[in-house]
């Protein structure tokens, strides 16, 4: 499942952001932070991780996606890593890839398991050329540019790239996502699930049928949680 949530971030959050990344000196090559094989195909900034901006910018990204519902009730999530911030300019790209299967938590000292993608865009679309993620799937592939404040969320096992950005610049926050839900499909369903159930309370309260439904959605999460 894709989804496009907007506004994650309201765009006074992103400005006071983007005047804090675009002063910082703190920008590294992308491709000290990839494996022998991504070097090859990745050509980006990264914001030095133990830079003081970094420390102080982190959290604030990592407790609005946590905060956010349409992201917990998409994602489901179990852990959210601290997001990275990258800089696209100069016909920077990154070629066709599929995520680590695990990354190192920081915060967790352990290794958790990627199962949902997160790009939180940082730049608004006219401020550069090219740069769109590409995500590929079984329905082929989907293009996706974003406004600044919007996050866009898939599956980690998805071949996905980002296009050469040809003018301006391209800054954005991407982490991933160990889901309490592992398969896809089974995170698809229960989002339908928890939105029809939102919907139907709002239109005719908490009746006996849609308390069922409730029922039927935690229990199926206990079914298939993976805790």
């Amino acid at each position: 499942m894709m989804l496009h949530i907007p506004a994650v971030l309201s765009k006074v959050q992103v400005a006071e952001l983007r005047q804090q990344l675009d002063r910082s000196e703190h920008w590294m090559n992308g491709q000290l932070s990839a494996g022998s094989q991504a070097q090859k195909i990745k050509k980006n900034l990264q914001l030095d991780s133990s830079s003081v901006l970094y420390q102080q910018i982190s959290p604030i990204i990592l407790q609005a996606l946590k905060s956010h519902h349409l992201i917990t009730s998409a994602a489901l999530p179990k852990h959210i890593l601290p997001p990275l911030f990258n800089c696209y300019q100069d016909s920077g790209t990154y070629g066709n890839h599929v995520d680590n299967a695990i990354h190192y938590s920081p915060l967790l000292g352990q290794a958790i398991r990627t199962d949902v993608s997160l790009t939180l865009f940082l730049s608004e679309i006219d401020e550069y050329e090219g740069g769109e993620l590409v995500v590929e799937d079984q329905y082929g592939c989907h293009e996706v540019k974003l406004d600044a404040g919007d996050v866009i969320v898939y599956p980690s096992t998805s071949l996905h790239r980002v296009e050469p950005v040809t003018q301006g610049k391209r800054i954005a926050a991407v982490t991933w996502i160990q889901s309490m839900i592992r398969e896809d499909a089974k995170r698809s369903m229960l989002f339908d699930l928890d939105m029809t159930i939102i919907k139907l309370r709002q239109q005719i309260g908490d009746t006996e049928e849609v308390l069922q439904l409730t029922h039927h959605y935690h229990n199926l999460i206990r079914q298939w949680g993976d805790l």
